[in-house]
Parts: C-alpha cells; sequence; structure tokens
C-alpha cells in the first residue's frame, strides 16, 4: 500500500524485501558443514583417553605429552585467520575440500607413528590441515542462511556441535580404545573425510570474498613466532621453572606479536582486522569464548587419566562417564536460543561461569578424593556451563561484527577456542604436572635414570610399577595417585578463580542486549 501511494505522489517507491528463507538444501548443508566442525573438535580431546596407551606404548615425558595434546591446536590457532583470508581468494568450498584430503592423509600418518616426535608432527600437520576447514564453516553459513532467525539456529547448531564435538572426542576414544590401539583415534576421520568430499560438492555453495586483499606472508610469521615460543614457555615453566629459555622464549613471543599488532594497524587490507576489538562487546564475548574452552580442555587432561589409572575404570567404561556431560552441553546450547530471548546475554554468559566453576568444585572438593560418580556430576554440571556460553558468544562475536567482515570475525572466533584449548593443557595441564612430579616418591628399588624418568606422568609412573614386585609396587602406586589427587585439586581451585573472573568479565562488557530476540 505504501508503494502504491509513493506512486501516486510521483516518488519512487522504497520497496524492502524479506531475506528468502532456507530450504531443506540449505539444511543438509548445514548437516554437511558439521563434519568438519566435529572432526576438528574431536581431534582437540579424542587423545585425552588414549594418554595411558600412548604413554605405555611411545614412552614420551611429560613435556612432550603435552606437546602432543598442544602442537595441533597450536598450529591452528596460529594459521586460522591466515587461512580465513586465503579462502576468501580462492573459495571457501575449495580451501574446505583441500584442507579436507589433507586431513585424512596425514589422520593415517598420525595413527602409525613409530615414535612421539613422528606422531607431534603429524599432530602439528593435522592442526595447518584443520586450519583450512574451519574458517570455511561459519563463514558459509552467512552465506547460506541469509533469515536472520534461521541463521541464529544455524548458528545455535553450529555452535553446539563444537562444544559437543569436543566432548564426544573423548567417548569415541574410549570406544576405540576398548577394541583397538591407540592409533585408533586417529583413522576415525578417513570415513568421515570420504563422506565429506562428494557432500560438499552437491551440497554446498560456493562463496569468496569478491574484493579481497592481498595474502601478507609476514603476518603470517609474525602470528606463529608470536604463539609457539609463548605456548613453550608456559609448558617449559611448569617443568623447569623460570628458567633462560623460558624468559627467551616469552620475549620473542610477545615482541612478534607487539610487531604483528603494528604491521596490522599499518597494512590497508590486514590479515586480522583489529578494528573488531574496538566493540567492548565483540572483545568480551572472544575472552569469554576463550576460556569457556580453557576450563573444557583442562578438565578433560586430567579426568581421562584420573578415570582409568586412579579409579581403574576400562577406556569405555570411563568415557561413558562423560555421556551426561557430553548431553548436557549439547542441551545447553540449543536452550540457550530460547533463553537469551527473556534473560540478558551477561546474565546468561556470567552464569554460565559461575556453573562450570561449581563443575569444577565437585569434581575436586567433593569427598576425600574424586569418585566416578562425582566426575559424572561434575562434568555434566560444566558442560551445562559450555554449552551456554559457547552459543550466546559466538551469536555475540557474529552479530556485533559488520557483515562485509563476517568471514574475519568467524576466524577470529575459531582462533580464541583454539587458543581456549592450547591454554586449558599448557596452563591446567602445566600446573597438575608440576604438582605430580613435586610429589611422587620413586621407590629406592627404581634406580636407573631411564626409569626414574618414566614415573614424570601418571601414565608412565603405572607402567613402571609394573615391573616392581611388592612393597615398591605399592608405594610407586600410591605416590603417583596422591600426587595426582592434590594436583587435580591445585588444578581446579586456579580453573575455579578463572571461571569466576571471566563471569565479572563477561557481566562488565557483554550488556543487556538480547541478540536472539526476534
Amino acid at each position: 500500500m505504501s508503494a502504491l501511494m509513493a506512486l501516486a505522489r510521483g516518488e519512487t517507491p522504497i520497496v524492502t524485501r524479506e531475506p528468502p528463507k532456507a530450504g531443506l538444501r540449505a539444511w543438509a548443508a548445514l548437516v554437511v558443514l558439521m563434519l568438519p566442525v566435529l572432526m576438528v573438535s574431536m581431534d582437540n580431546t579424542v587423545l585425552s583417553f588414549a594418554l595411558p596407551a600412548l604413554s605405555a606404548a611411545l614412552a614420551p615425558g611429560g613435556t612432550e605429552l603435552l606437546w602432543v595434546v598442544d602442537i595441533y591446536a597450536v598450529m591452528l590457532a596460529g594459521l586460522l585467520v591466515a587461512m580465513g583470508s586465503l579462502g576468501d581468494r580462492i573459495g571457501r568450498r575449495r580451501l574446505l575440500l583441500v584442507g579436507a584430503v589433507g586431513f585424512g592423509a596425514v589422520s593415517v600418518l598420525a595413527a602409525y607413528s613409530p615414535t612421539v616426535e613422528v606422531l607431534i608432527l603429524s599432530r602439528a600437520l593435522l592442526g595447518i590441515f584443520g586450519a583450512t576447514l574451519m574458517p570455511s564453516t561459519l563463514s558459509l553459513l552467512r552465506n547460506i542462511f541469509l533469515d536472520r532467525a534461521q541463521r541464529r539456529l544455524a548458528i545455535a547448531v553450529w555452535a553446539a556441535g563444537f562444544s559437543g564435538g569436543a566432548a564426544l572426542g573423548p567417548i569415541v576414544g574410549g570406544y576405540l580404545l576398548e577394541h583397538f590401539s591407540w592409533g585408533s583415534v586417529f583413522l576415525i576421520n578417513v570415513p568421515v573425510v570420504l563422506a565429506l568430499l562428494p557432500l560438499a560438492r552437491v551440497l554446498v555453495p560456493e562463496s569468496r570474498n569478491p574484493t579481497p586483499g592481498p595474502v601478507d606472508p609476514i603476518s603470517i610469521a609474525l602470528s606463529m613466532t608470536a604463539m609457539l615460543p609463548i605456548v613453550y614457555a608456559m609448558k617449559a615453566v611448569a617443568e623447569h621453572g623460570l628458567t633462560n629459555s623460558v624468559l627467551g622464549a616469552t620475549a620473542i613471543g610477545i615482541a612478534s606479536a607487539v610487531a604483528f599488532v603494528r604491521r596490522q594497524r599499518e597494512l590497508t587490507h590486514p590479515l586480522l582486522d583489529l578494528e573488531l576489538f574496538a566493540d567492548r562487546a565483540f572483545s568480551g564475548a572472544l575472552l569469554s569464548n576463550l576460556l569457556s574452552i580453557m576450563a573444557l580442555a583442562g578438565f578433560l587432561f586430567f579426568s581421562a587419566q584420573l578415570l582409568q589409572l586412579v579409579i581403574g575404570l576400562s577406556p569405555m567404561n570411563a568415557a561413558m562417564v562423560l555421556v551426561p556431560g557430553l548431553l548436557a552441553t549439547i542441551a545447553a546450547g540449543l536452550v540457550a536460543v530460547r533463553l537469551v530471548r527473556y534473560v540478558p546475554v551477561r546474565v546468561l554468559v556470567s552464569g554460565s561461569f559461575v556453573v562450570s566453576a561449581a563443575g569444577y568444585a565437585i569434581a575436586a572438593f567433593v569427598g576425600d578424593s574424586p569418585t566416578t560418580a562425582s566426575v559424572m556430576v561434575a562434568f555434566a554440571v560444566l558442560g551445562t556451563g559450555i554449552g551456554l556460553a559457547e552459543t550466546l558468544t559466538n551469536d555475540v562475536i557474529i552479530a556485533t561484527a559488520p557483515a562485509h567482515k563476517a568471514g574475519a570475525a568467524s576466524a577470529i572466533s575459531e582462533t580464541a577456542y583454539e587458543i581456549g584449548a592450547v591454554l586449558g593443557t599448557a596452563v591446567l595441564g602445566g600446573i597438575l604436572t608440576a604438582t605430580y612430579r613435586a610429589g611422587v616418591i620413586v621407590p629406592f628399588e627404581v634406580t636407573q635414570p631411564a626409569a626414574v624418568g618414566s614415573v614424570e606422568t601418571l601414565g608412565g609412573a603405572t607402567e613402571s610399577a609394573r615391573s616392581l614386585t611388592g612393597g615398591a609396587q605399592q608405594v610407586l602406586l600410591d605416590s603417583a595417585h596422591a600426587a595426582f589427587d592434590v594436583g587435580v585439586q591445585r588444578t581446579s581451585a586456579v580453573a575455579i578463580l578463572i571461571a569466576l573472573g571471566a563471569a565479572a568479565v563477561a557481566y562488565v562488557t557483554l550488556g543487556d542486549d538480547r541478540p536472539n530476540k526476534s
């Protein structure tokens, strides 16, 4: 009617059209895009239950074990923004397919690694190819789902898959370890890749930035030289204290980070758009996203070893303990879409961190020592908090970024996820490792240097105890279990403080907006 009246007055009517609704094909594309999301997020945590078997087979040191877990996430985090820029240039679906082929091939190499060094290299390569997969998913969703309400639901499903995949990793790993060798946790990627390749070509539309800026190799190099030395320093300080190498690595990392930021400000087409961080809600959501995954990674690092090596469960039974937490993570992420219509984002996100802190408290401080029941309840509580935080923070990140910067925003969001995974094992895992080493008592019968070194992880101590007899075996096991229990308590105490601090940050930065309100 208003258009007809404008014509009658001789004016040009302004016609606003509703974005088209996504059909069945678009929702099928979402299902396909969940395959790389699940695969990459599961690979962050699938090794959790393989650590005891891996320790027995390859005999890694404590620092090597942390690198096996973390190098994947380090490479992912360091290259996500660069690969997002590359996808803008050559096509996001094309980059997705190239990354999938590489990811599947390197998974086979990782599965049959003869030494811990080869496994670390394989995990690094998996991180590189994983970085080609992830930036494409959220950017493609922006192009597939044009209707705002549908896009919100798609992002909620994406976020639930991301956090749910991280929780699913140990469960799938536990099942495989019950029936196969530790390398099987990598081989599960192969059938996923074989399904992804043809389905993505048929169902996922290609998209790219029509006017992309050039890829800057110097920025990529600076991002890596900022991240790798700092993560190394976090790990090394847990084992050796504040040494010259730790201080040197920290200095290199900080200098590279400063140079990276300065370069981004000078470039016409920066690799990382720093203007996005000027929005307080964007930065607050990003930090909250990182800290929620840090809590998840830290919990999985110790719970898998605790359930198997201290409580004595089989890999499959240990994995089943985490099933309620997986379901709680997914359910909380989907429920968040409705809750945010009535409750401010800052209240929900800050509340989610309080819930996560409660999960850690249950795991470490309920009863004389952790039990199967306390770990199950703790992970369900923790999963509820993480599910809420992940869905809402990703929604805020995408909602606050301008439409033409959606690709950059999604790459930054995924980078925060991976940095959180690194910090979870580097910081919380480092505290656990340092506490354990300080508390474990090596029996007099263990005299060889190699044997003494083998007890620096709980898995190594358990394996070494099998070669001892009588009282020496029991002394080593009792000492290792007690030291690990103290480590869990100290790690959980730090995690609780971090979670409560994150709750305060989220409450201050996220405001009262309800971005999902229709």
